[in-house]
C-alpha cells in the first residue's frame, strides 16, 4: 500500500478515514505478527503504516474538533 498524503486524505469522507483507521489498523497487527514470526519481507512498512494511521488519526480529530 502506497503511503497517502494528508491532503488527499482530507478529500475523503469521514466514514471512509475510519474505515481507513481499520484496515491500516489490521495491517499493523499483521506486519508485526510477520515481524515477531522472522517473515517480515519490509519492517519499513510497519513504520510507514503507522504514520498513515496517525495522519488518519489527527484528520479525524481536526474534524471532530471544528465541529464542536
Amino acid at each position: 500500500m502506497a503511503q497517502m498524503k494528508a491532503k488527499q486524505m482530507r478529500e475523503k469522507s469521514s466514514d471512509e478515514l475510519r474505515q481507513q483507521e481499520e484496515d491500516l489498523r489490521a495491517q499493523i497487527f499483521k506486519l508485526r505478527f510477520q515481524q515477531a514470526t522472522g517473515q517480515a519481507e519490509n519492517p519499513q512498512r510497519i513504520g510507514l503504516a503507522r504514520k498513515d494511521l496517525a495522519r488518519v488519526l489527527t484528520i479525524l480529530r481536526e474534524r471532530l474538533t471544528a465541529g464542536s
